[in-house]
């Protein structure tokens, strides 16, 4: 929502500063994304008069001007055809930035006479699209004044960030009641004529989509000069980013932003018959003001005439009946059209404007009325004409509700204790209707729609209080050291996620939501959005790695060599919402170096390194892990696998399949894990899952290596663990540091080479309790058909 800091003021009554209506606006919860002073990238330019205007000695199309801008006469070489001598201007000196042309002023030679400077148009300012000629001023303008002083652009735009819950924000009239009821000025009261039309309405306007919509007004004024708007219209509807079209639907856009009301205007030449709100045929069609065309269905609230349809109901106007400068009659609508029905066609067509954010957030149905009667005015001060009598059509809802309210549940809910008569004087401030009593009876306004209860209240008392001035109150704690408050499974996820930090990854927060395509790649999605910010964000993601590889895919197409990433989040299923943490790896492993000669990219096995470091930070028993081949599809079969304990599958890792990388256009090799957290064992005998204290050995360990020729289908992983488990007592870990196929070696066979540590408690290994280790070791990988290597 956008508006200038002049627009507020009209319909606030304050002499706050810029600085201080954007504090208070925060603090009420309407969050300022951005302020902006178009005025300010046009200081340099000044009010000119045109003194003398000669023809270019050496071009018909150019003038040489002699320019006053306060300064004393200057000359300057001009190609408008409307430059002439007694003109006033624009003129920017030498050092001037042009936003509209890019480039900075300097002196230069053109056609070898010297130009100091340059006299601009419309378009060269970015005031608008008009570039005929230069910008022809008032006789009176004062010449050396500054432009955007005298055209009065030093209007900063302030763009306020709405909630869903906050339609009456959706205007700049709402917000200043905001402002007023903090205590920021005065809000002033609006003035809604009265106008008595002068013949019936030659149009008949009926509703037979009464869920849909639920009331329909209408007016036919007659006799209108439809052209264009005056210039203070014109520049504060392109302040805010609209576009000037012609006066009559200027103030339709301006009422929208000024007071949350959409309104639409047709051309009554082009309607045929009676003008009906009803639901749209099955199939049928209409050409938006947007230049689309979109096909409709039976769920749809439409405007039509006896031929065809002229509106998407409180969404879009349609472009045949739309007014133009040849317009001479016109019909004003003015609706309440359904927030649920507004937001489902909206969703179907994929189609947004400002009117269906206005309506979906429950316009006020009490402003149908006050609405019609502003538009007339407007458009009778505007482009002049007759006014018929207004043709009323359904009622609109305009049932207040009332709650009951305790004054005292502000201190508990809130944590901030405001006087009664505090509280009393905020709610009336912002519309509501207070009646005391035991408890209150506080009544909502009807541009209130999101109040639904006692809490509800005691936020809007808190808010426009200041929640800034809620006391930070730390909560009480028992006397000695305090008891953990962290459950289990916190405790695992800070764990996992200062682990993977402290192993140089870096941590991305993406989205729950991910589109269908996406989400089809991993399984297919168990929960779709039924209001989804858009189609890429539609259904809750099954895995946690189309986010990660969309953010490698960003980070790779920005120049990043190696990526690392990790998010600790939930994967969303039917039944559970588990932990999970995701892990991917792209790019190179190692940059090229004058030793390696070339970088070396990832590979499976570094997705395996760390989902076993990440498993051992949780407290995972790593070394009871089996290790067996496949992840599943999303993995390449050859090279990937799976962490499991029993029959519970803790992780999996691998190389991305490469369906997969084409499917997100991301670079490959790239190799992902996924940790899931959910399936940690429990400690036995507790809640945590807590590691022993590190207690360093007394006595110096032995090392000692075995080569084994063993089948070549044997699984490392089960070797390892066959050794580890030949002498629980002796073996402090076993680790695989040689894999070898070739000369000596017979075909089907490898050899693995593995380095055990052998670790002495009370006393030294003596030789003959170091070969009783040894021959135990070899009897152990003897039963997988594993042999020492001569």
């Amino acid at each position: 929502m956008k508006f200038t800091l002049s627009w507020l003021k009209e319909h606030l009554d304050t002499d706050a500063s810029l600085e201080e209506v954007v504090e208070r606006l925060n603090s009420l919860g309407l969050e300022v994304e951005g302020v902006d002073n178009p005025g300010e990238k046009l200081a340099a330019f000044k009010v000119a008069e045109i003194l003398t205007a000669e023809r270019h000695p050496q071009a018909d199309k150019l003038q040489v001007l002699t320019v006053d801008a306060g300064e004393g006469p200057m000359q300057v070489v001009c190609g408008a055809p409307n430059a002439r001598a007694g003109m006033k201007g624009v003129f920017g000196a030498p050092g001037a930035y042009v936003p509209g042309s890019g480039i900075t002023l300097k002196i230069a030679a053109i056609r070898g006479v010297e130009s100091r400077g340059m006299m601009c148009s419309v378009r060269e300012l970015e005031l608008g699209e008009g570039h005929d000629g230069i910008i022809e001023l008032p006789d009176d303008a004062p010449v050396g004044a500054a432009f955007p002083d005298y055209a009065g652009l030093n209007d900063a735009v302030i763009d306020v960030s709405v909630n869903p819950n906050r339609p009456e924000a959706m205007g700049v009239y709402g917000i200043a009641r905001d402002l007023a009821a903090s205590g920021l000025g005065t809000l002033k009261p609006i003035d809604i004529p009265d106008i008595t039309g002068t013949f019936p309405s030659p149009v008949e306007i009926r509703i037979e989509d009464k869920e849909g919509c639920k009331a329909f007004y209408g007016r036919v004024i007659r006799g209108v000069r439809n052209g264009p708007s005056p210039d203070w219209l014109a520049r504060r509807l392109q302040a805010v980013g609209q576009r000037s079209i012609s006066a009559l639907v200027d103030m339709t856009n301006y009422i929208t932003l000024t007071y949350g009301r959409p309104l639409h205007v047709y051309d009554l030449a082009k309607l045929s018959g009676a003008v009906v709100a009803r639901k749209a045929k099955p199939g049928e069609q209409v050409e938006a003001l947007n230049g689309k065309t979109y096909t409709l269905d039976e769920t749809m609230t439409v405007i039509a005439d006896d031929v065809a349809v002229h509106d998407i109901g409180g969404i879009m106007g349609g472009e045949h009946s739309g007014v133009t400068e040849a317009t001479t009659d016109i019909l004003i609508e003015c609706a309440w059209f359904d927030p649920h029905a507004i937001t489902r066609t909206g969703q179907k067509l994929a189609l947004a404007s400002d009117a269906r954010s206005r309506f979906e957030r429950g316009a006020d149905p009490a402003f149908v009325e006050p609405g019609i009667q502003l538009a007339t005015k407007w458009a009778l001060d505007l482009a002049g004409g007759e006014p018929s009598e207004v043709v009323r059509a359904g009622e609109p809802p305009i049932e207040r509700q009332t709650f009951a309210y305790r004054p005292q549940r502000c201190a508990a809910l809130a944590g901030i204790d405001i006087p009664e008569d505090r509280q009393e004087e905020i709610l009336r401030s912002l519309g509501f209707d207070v009646a005391r009593g035991n408890p209150w009876q506080v009544t909502a306004p009807t541009f209130r729609p999101d109040i639904h209860g006692e809490a509800d209240i005691v936020e809007e008392v808190a808010r426009v209080h200041g929640f800034d001035k809620i006391p930070s109150t730390p909560l009480p704690r028992a006397d000695g050291v305090a008891r953990p408050t962290a459950t289990p499974e916190q405790l695992i996820e800070r764990r996992a996620r200062r682990s993977a930090a402290a192993r140089g990854l870096n941590e991305a927060i993406t989205w729950s939501f991910i589109s269908e395509a996406e989400a089809a790649h991993f399984g297919g999605a168990a929960w779709t959005i039924a209001n989804p910010i858009s189609d890429d964000l539609k259904v809750m993601r099954p895995s946690l790695l189309p986010g990660l590889i969309a953010a490698a895919r960003r980070n790779r197409a920005r120049g990043a060599d190696s990526v690392r990433l990790f998010e600790v989040g939930r994967r969303y299923f039917k039944e559970s919402e588990p932990l999970t943490v995701g892990v991917i790896l792209a790019g190179e492993a190692s940059h090229r170096h004058w030793r390696s000669g070339r970088a070396t990219p990832f590979d499976a096995f570094d997705a395996k390194d760390e989902a076993l470091a990440l498993l051992a930070a949780v407290g995972a028993p790593v070394d009871n892990l089996q290790v067996s081949a496949g992840a599943g599809e999303t993995y390449h079969p050859g090279r990937s696998g799976k962490l499991t304990l029993g029959k519970a599958v803790l992780a999996e890792f691998g190389e991305l399949h490469p369906r997969i990388l084409k499917a997100f256009d991301l670079d490959g090799p790239a190799t992902a894990a996924q940790i899931f957290l959910d399936a940690l064992p429990p400690r036995r005998g507790g809640n945590g899952r807590m590691r022993p204290a590190y207690t360093p050995p007394a006595l110096q360990a032995v090392k000692r290596d075995f080569a084994f020729l063993v089948p070549e289908t044997l699984e490392a992983d089960r070797l390892l663990r066959a050794v580890r488990g030949a002498d629980k007592a002796a073996i402090a870990s076993v680790s695989l540091f040689d894999v070898f196929t070739g000369q000596g070696v017979a075909q089907g066979e490898k050899s693995l080479a593995l380095e055990v540590v052998l670790q002495p408690t009370d006393k030294s290994f003596t030789d003959d309790e170091l070969k009783a280790v040894g021959d135990r070791i070899v009897a152990a990988a003897g039963k997988l058909g594993a042999r020492l290597r001569d």
